[in-house]
């Protein structure tokens, strides 16, 4: 029998959001020298796309050549989508293309598929941008070095767990904290007048993205927990006629005058009790926000993302001046079926995304929050018949008022699996831009400068450019 010591029961405790309140900064380390900005407000969405996203059936192929060469390596998945009937939305005829600017594409053009008018428009009207050819690294990477073992490459490749942890944390499944807690690290430290309890929110349950050593999530909205079952407005004692049992409900949940002499006993005690303070705070700032006017689909991406939208309303309410936060919705894993699975997911994700930038727009603060999207993996080049498998880089979308946009950043790699941008075997991408890269262009947008980027991203000083210039 293995046994939890207190610091351990602290800290999983605080993974369930019972986050640590105001006194968290009285316990973060003085090293840094506090060159974090924090003025005014910012925040960071990730929409997590669990499954292993296939973006080679997301970002399309529009000029003739390329959209041939990408049928040549899917004709199984071609005919199921029935492109040669004319009506199909990866048809050449009915790919909506994105006007990127000074993009060095040679010629070739890109679209998304016709049902997802949104986001052509979001790309199109400079509020959107592709980076190409995303993934975990460790440091440059391509064919030849990988072939002769020369270059370190990142543990499990193609794994759903540890490359969904490889993504946002650097390290594999078990590991205990992710960049996205990590940037927020130095903000707090340099800033001492907002709250941290609502710095970091997920609406997909406790991930490792959000987590660091003093960080902790609030789960807004999400998989089971205590602090999601106290969410419920009956449990809050709010739901009730008798005021006699909603005031025997608070103080069972606050354990009023109940007193322990056990050092766990008194610490689940306190946490109960932040709990209930902490999301009676979260619930009275969205009751008393103005909210948002924007029409979000009724979707598990449209929901999630209405809460986001709703819960930046309520920033000033909630004292926060920086905020990330974790979306994430499944069903990516296509090794079949692609044709019928793929376009309801596409869609959510672009009428979602639409809906949460038009609430940004409406908000004034367009400027001051970016969105964007990470996946396990990407997906073969080669079909498995009506589907696809686990590939390694994918193409991202970045969204908000301070996007560079309109354009493609990184490299969209022709679709031959022939061609060294692959690893050779069913055509899995190399990545030419890594995870370290991408989070370092937002995370210096964010505040953080580059010796607290080079802290929070373990392998970014592998990489010559750590600025993308998509924000």
């Amino acid at each position: 029998m293995s046994y939890i010591n207190r610091r351990q029961f602290l800290k999983s405790s605080s993974a369930l959001g019972f986050s640590a309140g105001t006194g968290l900064l009285a316990a973060l380390g003085s090293s840094n020298a506090f060159s974090a900005e924090v003025n005014g407000y910012k925040a960071l969405v990730c929409v997590f796309l669990k499954g292993g996203m296939d973006s080679m059936d997301f970002i399309l192929p529009k000029d003739l050549p390329s959209h041939n060469a990408l049928a040549s390596v899917r004709p199984g998945m071609f005919e199921a989508y029935g492109v040669a009937n004319g009506n199909s939305s990866r048809g050449i005829d009915n790919i909506l293309e994105i006007n990127a600017l000074d993009s060095n594409l040679g010629g070739r053009k890109f679209g998304f598929s016709s049902g997802v008018p949104e986001l052509q428009n979001l790309f199109n009207t400079g509020q959107a941008a592709i980076v190409g050819n995303v993934g975990p690294l460790i440091e440059p990477t391509n064919r030849t070095s990988m072939n002769n073992f020369s270059v370190q490459l990142p543990t499990r490749l193609f794994s759903h767990n540890d490359q969904q942890s490889t993504w946002m944390s650097f390290g594999t499944e078990g590991t205990q904290s992710g960049w996205g807690g990590r940037l927020l690290e130095p903000i707090l430290e340099a800033d001492a007048v907002s709250d941290p309890v609502f710095s970091a929110i997920s609406t997909a349950g406790n991930d490792v993205f959000l987590s660091s050593t003093n960080v902790r999530q609030f789960l807004a909205k999400g998989s089971p927990s205590s602090a999601n079952i106290l969410e419920q407005n009956w449990r809050l004692g709010t739901g009730y006629s008798s005021n006699t049992a909603m005031t025997a409900l608070r103080d069972h949940i606050n354990a009023t005058g109940v007193t322990s002499d056990n050092l766990f006993g008194k610490d689940l005690i306190d946490i109960n009790r932040r709990a209930l303070r902490n999301i009676e705070t979260y619930k009275s700032a969205l009751n008393n926000s103005v909210g948002v006017n924007a029409q979000f689909p009724n979707s598990p991406l449209g929901n999630q993302l209405r809460t986001v939208a709703n819960t930046i309303s309520a920033r000033n309410a909630l004292n926060v001046r920086r905020q990330i936060f974790y979306v994430a919705i499944g069903g990516f894993d296509t090794h079949d079926n692609q044709h019928t699975d793929m376009p309801r997911l596409e869609t959510q994700i672009s009428t979602s995304i639409s809906a949460f930038q038009n609430a940004m727009v409406e908000m004034g603060i367009s400027d001051k929050v970016t969105l964007f999207t990470a996946s396990d993996f990407g997906r073969t080049a080669v079909e498995n018949g009506d589907g696809t498998d686990h590939g390694w880089g994918a193409h991202h979308l970045v969204v908000g008022g301070a996007v560079n946009g309109q354009k493609i950043y990184g490299e969209i790699p022709p679709y031959d699996r022939g061609d060294l941008a692959y690893t050779g075997d069913r055509g899995r991408l190399i990545p030419t831009t890594s995870v370290d890269q991408y989070a370092a262009t937002l995370g210096g947008w964010f505040g953080l400068g580059q010796s607290e980027l080079n802290d929070a991203l373990p392998n970014l000083n592998n990489f010559s450019e750590k600025n993308l210039g998509f924000i």
